[in-house]
C-alpha cells in the first residue's frame, strides 16, 4: 500500500512541484490549496486535491479530515509548505499585518501539525517536514514579517523535534534560499493592502528598491536561484530515509549564510548581508 503525504500550498511553486514529484514516485499525495479553482486545476492534472486554508481553523480541520478519508484514517507524512509574504519596512508594518501573516505562516501550521500528531501517535509513526527558509537563519531588510514567521517556525520545530524524540515521529526543516515560485507575484496584493509606502519616510527608498523589485523586475531571477525540484529532492529524503536529517539546506545562499551565522559576529554578518 502506498504511503500517504498531506502537502499544503500546492497551487504553484514548491508545493505544486513536490505534489507531482511524489505522486510520480508512487506516494498517495493529498495536495491542498486555498482556492477551489486551484483544487479543480490540480484534480484535472490527476492529483487528489482538496481545500485547506491555514487562516481558517475550520478549513484546517476539514482539510485534514478530507485527507484521512482518502487514506482510511492514517497519514504517513505532513509537509507544511503554504506561506505568504508581506514585504515592507518594519516602521511601515501595521500590527494587524503581522497578525495576518502569523495566521498564515505559523498559527495555521501549528493547528494542522497538532492535529496530525494525534493521528501519527495513534498509528505509531510519521514524518513532519516544515518548509522554512534561509530567512529563518538570517534576516534581510524589507522582509521583517516573513522573517519573523520563519524564525518562529525554526524554534518551534526544533522544540517539537526534541519532544517527539522518544517516538517514531520524525521532524525535519527544509531551508531553501531563492527558489523559482510565485511568492513575489503573490506578495504584491499583501503589500498593497498593508503598506502605505507613499506616505512613508522611506518613500524614496521604496521607489528605488522594493517597488522596482515587486513590479518592474517581477520575472527577474535571483542569483543562485534553483527550481522547485531542488526542494523536492530534500523532501524525498526527509520522508523516506531511515534516519532523516533535522535540517536540509537548499541553494548556495543557505549553505553560505548557515556557515557565516555560526562563525561571524553579528556586526560582521550585518555588513555582508547589507552589501549582498
Amino acid at each position: 500500500m502506498a504511503k500517504s503525504i498531506l502537502i499544503t500550498g500546492c497551487s504553484s511553486g514548491i508545493g505544486y512541484h513536490c505534489a507531482h514529484a511524489l505522486h510520480d514516485r508512487g506516494w498517495q499525495v493529498l495536495a491542498t490549496c486555498r482556492q477551489q479553482k486551484d483544487v479543480d486545476r490540480l484534480t484535472a492534472e490527476g492529483l487528489t486535491c482538496g481545500l485547506l486554508d491555514y487562516t481558517d481553523k475550520d478549513s484546517i480541520a476539514s482539510g485534514l479530515n478530507w485527507a484521512l478519508s482518502q487514506t482510511g484514517g492514517t497519514l504517513d507524512a505532513l509537509f507544511n509548505n503554504g506561506a505568504i509574504g508581506i514585504p515592507g519596512a518594519v516602521e511601515d508594518l501595521p500590527t494587524d499585518a503581522l497578525r495576518s501573516i502569523f495566521e498564515a505562516n505559523f498559527f495555521g501550521w501549528h493547528e494542522l501539525t497538532r492535529q496530525a500528531i494525534a493521528v501519527m501517535r495513534k498509528q505509531g509513526h510519521g514524518r513532519i517536514v516544515q518548509n522554512s527558509s534561509v530567512l529563518g537563519i538570517v534576516t534581510y531588510k524589507w522582509r521583517a514579517a516573513y522573517v519573523a514567521t520563519k524564525f518562529a517556525i525554526e524554534g518551534y520545530t526544533d522544540t517539537l523535534r526534541q519532544e517527539l524524540a522518544p517516538t517514531d515521529i520524525h521532524v525535519s526543516l527544509i531551508e531553501p534560499g531563492p527558489i523559482t515560485s510565485k511568492i513575489r507575484e503573490n506578495s504584491r496584493g499583501h503589500f498593497e493592502k498593508w503598506i502605505d509606502w507613499e506616505n512613508s519616510a522611506l518613500k524614496p527608498v521604496y521607489e528605488k528598491g522594493l517597488i522596482k523589485r515587486l513590479y518592474d523586475e517581477k520575472d527577474k531571477k535571483d542569483a543562485f536561484e534553483l527550481g522547485p525540484e531542488a526542494v523536492a529532492s530534500k523532501l524525498i529524503h526527509a520522508i523516506e530515509a531511515k534516519r532523516p536529517k533535522p535540517r536540509y539546506y537548499v541553494t548556495a545562499p543557505t549553505y553560505i549564510m548557515g556557515m557565516l551565522r555560526r562563525i561571524l559576529p553579528t556586526r560582521a554578518l550585518d555588513w555582508i548581508i547589507l552589501r549582498g
